[in-house]
């Protein structure tokens, strides 16, 4: 992943169509970045752009937020697309909750819905 862009994308299982939509949508731009994702949030992303540079890592709850998480730590990550889904309980939530502080430790810009994301991508693009 040395000396491209990555950008993280994970979406809880109601907002996987949202962010398939958001790859679809923002294709032209993500293809510019390399793109990590959790395993089924990855495997909606491809479904929809198969065409995008995507790496997928284990699914959310199996490690895969954990794994992001690693990856901000050591720099990797330069954005952090992560739909969140705040009406539906989450087993994993402390995951998740590790996950954004680490986005906001290391600073790297993080949106966890679709306006903040649609946003993001246009203005790091430019």
């Amino acid at each position: 992943m040395a000396g491209s862009k990555c950008i993280a994308l994970i979406a809880h299982d109601q907002k996987k169509d949202a962010m398939a939509e958001f790859a679809r949508r923002n294709q032209a731009a993500l293809a510019d970045w390399h793109i990590v994702a959790t395993g089924t949030t990855g495997g909606r992303v491809l479904d929809a752009c198969p065409d995008l540079k995507v790496t997928r890592l284990k699914s959310g709850p199996l490690g895969g937020d954990q794994q992001i998480g690693a990856l901000i730590a050591t720099g990797e990550i330069d954005m952090l697309v992560f739909f969140i889904d705040p009406l539906t309980p989450l087993p994993h939530d402390v995951d998740v909750k590790a996950l954004t502080r680490l986005a906001v430790v290391y600073d790297i810009p993080m949106a966890l819905n679709e306006s903040t994301a649609e946003r993001l991508i246009k203005t790091l693009n430019h």
